[in-house]
C-alpha cells in the first residue's frame, strides 16, 4: 500500500498497522464502520479509537511516517486525558480523528467487542467495533446533537437492516438502557423494520 490513495479503507489500514506496530490497538468507528456495517456512504473523516501507551506516541508518530501530519503535543495530550486529536494523511488531505479509549463501562465494553473483519478480497482485515456498539454509539451522537441529524439517523436505521441478523439483541436492549438511549432505540428498531432472526 505505498501508492498514494484517496480511498479511506487503505488509509485507515496504514494507521491502523501504525498504532499495531507501536504497541497499541484500536478500533475504526464513525461513519467508515457504519458504512461497512449498513448503508456505504462517501466520508472524508476517519475515527479510530486507540488504547496506546503514553510513552508509545513518539513510536506511533515515527510508524505512520511522513505521510501523516501529527501534532505531538496533541495526540500525547489527548492519551493522556482520554480526548481526541486529528492527524491528516497529507497526499489526498484525509482527516483521521484519533480518540484515546474513554473511562466509562460502555467506554471499555465496547473496546473490549471489538473484532476484525474482511474488508479486502485478499482477506486484508480491520478491527471494527460491533455492529450494535455502532448502533448505541451513533444514537449517543444523534441525542447529544439535539436529535436532528438525519445522517445519524440513516446509519443508524441502515445498521439495523443490514446486520440486525447478526446483532446480539439483548446487549442492545440492556445498553440502551444503561445509557440513556431506550426509546430512541425502539424508534430506530421501528424504522428499520426490526431485527432479522438470526437463525433463519
Amino acid at each position: 500500500m505505498g501508492a498514494v490513495s484517496s480511498d479511506p479503507i487503505d488509509v485507515a489500514l496504514l494507521v491502523a498497522a501504525a498504532v499495531t506496530r507501536a504497541a497499541g490497538s484500536y478500533f475504526v468507528g464513525g461513519s467508515l464502520a457504519s458504512s461497512l456495517q449498513g448503508e456505504p456512504r462517501a466520508t472524508n473523516d476517519i475515527d479510530l479509537v486507540v488504547d496506546l501507551p503514553v510513552i508509545s506516541v513518539r513510536d506511533l508518530v515515527r510508524e505512520l511516517g511522513g505521510e501523516f501530519e501529527v501534532d505531538v503535543d496533541m495526540l500525547r495530550d489527548a492519551i493522556l486525558h482520554q480526548r481526541s486529536c486529528n492527524i491528516f494523511y497529507l497526499p489526498t488531505v484525509i482527516k483521521i480523528d484519533l480518540f484515546a479509549v474513554g473511562a466509562s463501562e460502555f467506554d471499555r465494553m465496547e473496546f473490549s467487542r471489538r473484532r476484525a473483519v474482511q474488508v479486502r478480497p485478499d482477506g486484508t482485515t480491520l478491527v471494527l467495533k460491533s455492529p450494535e456498539d455502532t448502533v448505541l454509539r451513533k444514537l449517543l451522537w444523534y441525542q447529544a446533537g439535539g436529535g436532528v441529524s438525519d445522517r445519524q439517523w440513516r446509519d443508524v436505521v441502515q445498521v439495523i437492516r443490514v446486520s440486525g441478523g447478526i446483532m446480539d439483541s439483548d446487549y442492545l436492549i440492556e445498553w440502551a438502557n444503561r445509557i440513556g438511549v431506550a426509546s430512541l432505540l425502539h424508534q430506530a428498531l421501528d424504522d428499520a423494520g426490526g431485527l432479522r432472526d438470526r437463525n433463519r
